[in-house]
Parts: C-alpha cells; structure tokens; sequence
C-alpha cells in the first residue's frame, strides 16, 4: 500500500508540476486571464487562471498508471462485485462535466445558474455510477439504511455544497488548493485509519501530490491561479473520493469525518449564503459576491495575504486533526486536543497583541520597498509617523502599485 501511496503522490506532483508553467502560457493566449477590475479581488495585476487543467492531468495521469498497475499485478479487481470500472467512469465523467462548464467559465465567465447546472449534473454521474451516501450511523441519529431517493438527494447535496465551499474561499494566493491540500492528506490518513478501500486511497493520494505540485506556482505572490476549473474540481474531487472511500463498518465517516475536515471551507460558505440572503432579502443576493469572506475578514483586519493564508491553513489543520483524531482514539480525546489548541491560540494571541505596536515597518513581498511610518509616504499624502493600520484601504505600494494586502511585516 505504502509503495502505491509514494508512486501515486510522486507521479501526480511531477506532472503537475512540469505542465503548469504550459498552462500559464495557453491561458495568455485563449484569454483566461483574471482581471482586477473590482476592490474584491486581492492582487493588483492581471494574473493567469488556467492552472486547474495542470491539477486535473497530474490527478488522472496519475491515478489511471497506478490503476493499470494494480490491475496487472491482482492488488485490485476494477470488475468485482464492487463495480469499481462504474464508480470510477462516472468520477471521470463528471470531471469532465464540471470542467467543460468551468473552461468557458475561466475563459468568457458564465452566470452562477450556468456553472450549477453543470455542477448539478456532475454529481448525478455519480450517483447514476452507483457512489451514494447510503447510510450514516451516529449516536443520535441512527439511519444505517436510507430510502434511496433521500440517499440521491443527500449525494447531489453534498457533492454541490463542498464543491461550491472550495470555490468560494478560493480568493487568496493559495488558499483554496493549500486548503485542499491539507484536507486531502487528513482524510488520507483517516482512509488508512479506517481500512478504506485501495482506490479511495490511490484517488485522495494523486489528488494530494497534484496539489502539492501546483503550489510554489499559486502560493503568494501568486504566478498563475488555479482558477475556477481546478476550484471546482478541487471541491467536486474531495466530496466523491470522500463518500467513495467510507467504509462500511464505520458509516459516520460517511458525513461526519469529512464534514469535519472540510469545515472551514463549509463554514465560510454557509455563512455567506445566510449572511447575503439577510442583506439582499432574495434568493438572487445568494448569487452576487461580496467583501465578507473569512479571508477578506483577516485582511481587513491588517494581516498581509501571506499571514492570512497561513492563519487559515492551520485552522484547517486543526479541523483535519480533529477528525483524525476522532476517527481513531475517539470524542474524548479530540474534544481534550480541541481544548488544547484552544488555550495555546488564546494565549499566543494574547502576546502577539501585546508585542505588536503598530509602528513596525512593513515589507512588499513583490519588490521589497519598506514602508516605514516614521517616514510615512509624503508623496501619496501620507503624513510621517502614519501607523501602516492607519493607511487608507486605497494605498499602495508606491514602487509596483501592489496593495496593502501584499505587504508583511518586516524583520
């Protein structure tokens, strides 16, 4: 297992790797370039948003050679009484559903409506392939059987929400697929934890490896996005390998583990449905983008995009080792490590508060010019001993006309 678990991230991160800087050039070429052309967007400068077909090749490229090799060596059987060729033509059919929509997406932007029909009839491929929900067993909700219209429409309702959560909160320098990442390789470990099958393991591994490979491209400052053909893979991906790779003999993994996981990403999204639904009073506001993401909440707070993003990974870390945790020693030891972390984060909060002054210099990440509040910037107007937290949310970086979100404090 371990060998097809090493060979499955390896070959999934070295073809991702190798392929994206040639997605970044088709994306100058076919338009698929993101704009800053509203105060939501963090960056200042057009960047590419065609990485997602790299992360795509990487995850097939890799999983189908680890398939043909399992298969010839007898480690699994595709045509058992598990139909596993189904399962997976479906998975497969449905990436390239969802892709389709979301390269015209990249490319020309389509209507929200558009991008959730497509969304819509990638999960019912995989309900059709015969991967469902089927059951969920907990202490106070016992269903190990369900009726099989409410196990479709939980399928198409998880599948649709996780995959639209990773979409939403991809709007910083790598924080959607570092997220994936870290969600991936806990439920990885939950997997083996739990005696999933081999493919579930292989499918989360190549999908892990693959991201890995795309990150030193994404992570900021950011080379190339990854757009929202590979957001909505990401999410798509994570949400069928999740149910695909529950056992049996532990159904509330089905729901519960990967909820768990994924709850930061879910969070934000269910939020942002409630919170646009109040503002706008209509079904149509859940639609309309807005300023109030977690990440846009922690920069306007004064972190820089790097700070944020990294708040944000170890939080979702936090999530993944809570489920693993829970999967394997039980409530009372995860709600002990909760506790834990809890007190630590209070308390390392507490002296980061005290030690910050406000009058610390700031550094741009892309050029390295200084900003020093005891010079202030008398060009842009701004008064000497200016505080960089006191600087107009307009004001940027007077070398590359980055934004405050791109400067980090300097040591």
């Amino acid at each position: 297992m371990w060998g097809n678990i090493a060979i499955a991230f390896i070959l999934a991160f070295v073809v991702t790797f190798v392929t994206t800087p040639y997605t970044m050039k088709i994306a100058n070429k076919v338009g698929a370039i993101d704009i800053p052309k509203d105060e939501r967007r963090a960056h200042k400068k057009s960047i590419p948003k065609f990485g997602g077909p790299a992360v795509i090749l990487g995850f097939l490229v890799s999983t189908i050679y680890l398939l043909i090799i399992m298969s010839m060596e007898g480690s699994i059987n595709l045509f058992g009484f598990q139909e596993y060729w189904k399962k997976l033509l479906g998975f497969l059919l449905g990436i390239l559903v969802i892709s389709a929509f979301c390269v015209v997406d990249d490319i020309k932007t389509i209507k929200p409506l558009t991008k959730l029909t497509g969304q819509m009839l990638g999960a019912i491929c995989i309900v059709i392939s015969g991967i469902r929900i089927e059951g969920v067993t907990l202490p106070f909700l016992n269903f190990p059987e369900m009726h099989e219209i409410t196990s479709i429409i939980l399928t198409i309702a998880w599948i649709i929400v996780v995959t639209n959560a990773i979409n939403l909160i991809d709007g910083l320098d790598g924080l959607s697929s570092g997220i994936s990442v870290i969600s991936a390789i806990s439920l990885l470990v939950i997997f083996v934890l739990n005696g999933s099958s081999l493919i579930s393991i292989v499918l989360i591994t190549a999908l892990a490896g693959a991201l890995v490979g795309f990150l030193p491209f994404n992570f900021t400052p950011a080379k190339t996005f990854i757009g929202d053909t590979g957001s909505n893979f990401l999410g798509y991906s994570l949400a069928v390998i999740s149910i695909l790779g529950s056992a049996k003999t532990y159904t509330a993994a089905v729901i519960v583990l990967p909820l768990i996981v994924l709850g930061l990403p879910i969070f934000d999204t269910v939020f942002a449905i409630i919170r646009r639904l109040i503002k706008g009073k209509s079904i149509k506001a859940v639609f309309k983008a807005d300023k109030g993401h977690l990440h846009h909440k922690l920069v306007a707070k004064g972190f820089s995009q790097k700070q944020a993003v990294l708040i944000l990974y170890g939080i979702s870390a936090i999530f993944g080792m809570f489920a693993v945790i829970l999967c394997d020693s039980g409530i009372w030891k995860a709600l002990s490590f909760l506790l834990i972390v809890i007190v630590a984060v209070a308390a390392g909060y507490k002296n980061f508060s005290l030690e910050r002054t406000g009058n610390e210099q700031y550094e741009c990440t892309q050029c390295k010019y200084i900003y020093n509040p005891k010079f202030g910037n008398e060009k842009a107007g701004i008064e000497k001993g200016t505080k960089f937290d006191e600087l107009p949310e307009e004001w940027v970086c007077p070398v590359c006309g980055e934004g405050k979100d791109m400067f980090e404090i300097h040591e």
